[in-house]
């Protein structure tokens, strides 16, 4: 059974930095996965926030660009979201997010607060 656990999240001042980690276990396919980070607020739909394929071609939405990296190591199976110049804006629960052609799987968020 594949899980994914996140961590990394947690709180930080307007202009930080965090680096956010997705392990997956229960796979030998990792590197076959999309990847994906979302966020959400209360109230609100879950954000794509970035993604990475297996041949590591990345996207992300507007509001993070040039901000936020994602990155991935397969011998690790872990997926990272490093995010810089952090605004009030960010804070949200950070998703992540593994697909294939026959899976979609959720990890149970990890808390990332942006406040000075």
């Amino acid at each position: 059974q594949v899980q994914l656990v996140e961590s990394g999240g947690g709180l930080v001042q307007p202009g930080g930095s965090l680096r956010l980690s997705c392990v997956a276990s229960g796979t030998p396919f990792f590197s076959i996965y999309a990847m994906d980070w979302y966020r959400q607020t209360p109230g609100k739909q879950r954000e794509l926030v970035a993604t990475i394929t297996s041949d590591v071609s990345t996207t992300y939405t507007a509001s993070v660009k040039g901000r936020f990296a994602i990155s991935r190591d397969n011998t690790k199976n872990t997926v990272y979201l490093q995010m810089n110049s952090l605004e009030l804006e960010d804070t949200a629960v950070y998703y992540c997010h593994a697909r294939s052609k026959t899976l979609t799987i959720w990890g149970q968020g990890t808390q990332v607060t942006v406040s000075s």
